[in-house]
């Protein structure tokens, strides 16, 4: 599994240099440099951070284990954040992040992915481990999950049109916080259809449509040279989202003795942090709105 992308790095690696154009078409402007030492201290403080937080679910938070990777991974990011400033050519110029609206939306990306990877591996493990579901039955309870996941995704894109990102993704927060909070009433007994599918409907449509209005406010007014970084920070709040929620969540569900109670209370808390990053996003599009009434 791990082989794969291997290979296809080395084969992407091997005909590149014989299929990409050596600038844009029809023009004899040079490529923009790169920014190597920004890159390899991006890659290591995400890596070494990520590093610490999966452990964190086998050792104390004060251990060795856990704070050694967290701060080497906090003084990498630091070391990468002080050459973006120095560097002529940055990899994340400085200010790109500041701007609201996409702080708001990468924002959302990393709690739409870290909501539903935390919940796919906790009903997993509590479908298996309480209800002694075998793995095939266990995958089948996700199909609904993916069916809205997928069938919200196609309607979003219209509704971003119709109503505006900000509203879209604040609408899927709100949707996202209310599956979450059904899911917080989990315990041994809970049955699958009426205790864990209506939280399995409603996460997924409000994770989708968090995609669609947070890609939109990720990217919008992004000068066109900035295209690929505003894609890459999209990519990067995606991936971490997972890491991040699942460490922090755990974190959360150790506090108590009983596993399924513990689930119950990682549940609640991320209802408690999707319902307000939606508040944040009421006011920034209160605030917008009262911006394009007044502009002065």
């Amino acid at each position: 599994m791990f082989a794969v992308p291997v290979i296809v790095a080395v084969l992407a690696l091997t005909v590149a240099r014989r299929l990409l154009p050596s600038g844009p078409a029809g023009t004899s402007r040079p490529r923009p440099g790169l920014d190597p030492a920004g890159a390899v201290l991006a890659t290591l403080g995400i890596s070494v951070g990520s590093y610490g937080l999966i452990v964190s679910g086998d050792h104390p938070w004060t251990s060795a284990d856990v704070l050694v990777p967290l701060t080497a991974g906090a003084v990498l990011l630091s070391a990468f954040l002080a050459v973006e400033r120095r560097v002529r050519r940055p990899l994340l110029p400085p200010g790109f992040l500041r701007r609201p609206s996409r702080a708001l939306g990468l924002t959302g990306i990393l709690l739409a992915s870290a909501g539903t990877g935390v919940v796919t591996f906790l009903l997993s493990l509590y479908l298996q481990q309480q209800h002694h579901w075998t793995p095939l039955a266990t995958a089948g309870a996700f199909i609904p999950f993916t069916v809205v996941l997928i069938t919200t995704s196609r309607v979003a894109g219209v509704l971003v049109g119709r109503f505006g990102a900000a509203r879209v993704t604040t609408a899927g927060l709100l949707t996202g916080a209310a599956g979450l909070a059904l899911l917080a009433g989990i315990d041994p007994g809970t049955t699958f259809a009426l205790g864990l599918l209506p939280g399995l409907i409603l996460l997924p449509a409000g994770a989708s449509l968090i995609f669609s209005g947070a890609a939109v406010l990720s990217t919008a007014d992004v000068p066109t040279h900035q295209t690929g970084l505003a894609g890459g920070t999209m990519n990067t709040a995606m991936e971490l989202g997972p890491t991040v929620g699942l460490a922090a969540l755990m974190s959360v569900a150790a506090t108590q003795t009983d596993t399924v109670t513990g689930y119950a209370w990682a549940f609640s808390t991320g209802a408690a942090v999707y319902l307000a990053a939606a508040l944040a996003a009421l006011a920034l599009n209160r605030r917008t709105t009262t911006a394009r009434r007044d502009p002065s």
